[in-house]
């Protein structure tokens, strides 16, 4: 294991416990015999900064600490500078560490980066933003602009996010879009597109997991319905396990594609962040682009 490593923590992520996370942090990596430089970040603009400092620093290893918005930012420039990815899980959700079976408990996610086994996977590009998890416009990025001035109001973050939810239900926002994949144009109605990087899981009991982290190719997802009934039956759908078969919900998969709205700047949100882009939106898939540290695959038994 080369060292030092940098790790960047989101200060404000969930799981961060103010002076105890450092603490703990390099006394698990000391255990192992790892030196590490630990740097805290307040905000966005602090971690794209501490990033891509370490980025262009001598360590082979970043390791990023906090939810799926902070791995992500440091990821990126993980990816331009060719270096290798830790995550440790310390925000709400967690959904990249759980869909790479790393630990959610701390100390075992450090032992995870001293061991240092890696595989290569694939991100996602949305108008050269990169994303790890998957990109959406229409339903979701509007629940998160909400949930965020709720939350400036004062509102604790699942309170601000119910109230969101049922504000847009009764708003029903729908878009218009033109989604071109390969040779094939789909002229929709719909309440999202959502664009995940490889497959997603929509069975009962899995909803929201990717079997695959590398399968070179993007999923696309939409409704083919609006406003809310079209929502409410999706999310009935989700809950018993029957989206695959409704004939109102499409999935398709590309290596690339390219989504016109009438809008000529639209919300887009990427790994639970939120940012204005300019359509049209244009996704492509980078194979095997990031070298990230995961469990060791359990050797089979003779």
């Amino acid at each position: 294991m080369p060292g030092p490593i940098e790790v960047i923590i989101n200060a404000n992520s969930g799981g961060v416990i103010e002076g105890d996370t450092e603490v703990l942090l390099v006394e698990a990596f000391a255990a192992h015999g790892i030196d590490v430089k630990i740097h805290l970040a307040n905000g966005g603009s602090e971690i794209n900064k501490l990033a891509r400092l370490a980025a262009q620093s001598d360590a082979e290893i970043i390791v990023a600490g906090g939810g799926d918005g902070t791995i992500s930012t440091i990821a990126a420039e993980v990816v331009r500078s060719k270096k290798t990815l830790g995550v440790l899980p310390l925000g709400t959700l967690n959904n990249f560490s759980k869909d790479l079976l790393i630990p959610q408990d701390l100390a075992e996610a450090v032992r995870i980066i001293a061991e240092g086994y890696t595989c290569l996977i694939d991100v996602g590009e949305v108008n050269e933003h990169i994303f790890i998890n998957n990109s959406s416009i229409g339903l979701y990025p509007n629940i998160i602009r909400r949930r965020e001035r709720q939350q400036r109001l004062g509102r604790g973050k699942w309170v601000a996010a119910l109230w969101a939810t049922l504000r847009m239900f009764r708003l029903s926002p729908f878009l218009k879009v033109r989604i071109k994949v390969g040779d094939m144009v789909f002229l929709r109605k719909t309440p999202f597109v959502f664009v995940g990087n490889n497959e997603y899981d929509m069975d009962l009991y899995k909803i929201g997991r990717r079997v695959e982290m590398d399968g070179g190719a993007l999923s696309v997802y939409f409704l083919h319905r609006g406003g809310r009934w079209g929502v409410i039956l999706l999310l009935f759908r989700t809950v018993f396990g029957m989206v695959k078969q409704w004939k109102d919900f499409e999935a398709v998969k590309t290596e690339e594609t390219e989504i016109h709205t009438r809008r000529k700047r639209l919300h887009v949100a990427f790994d639970g962040e939120v940012r204005i882009l300019e359509s049209p939106l244009r996704y492509r898939i980078h194979p095997k682009a990031l070298t990230v540290i995961v469990p060791k695959p359990e050797t089979p038994s003779e």
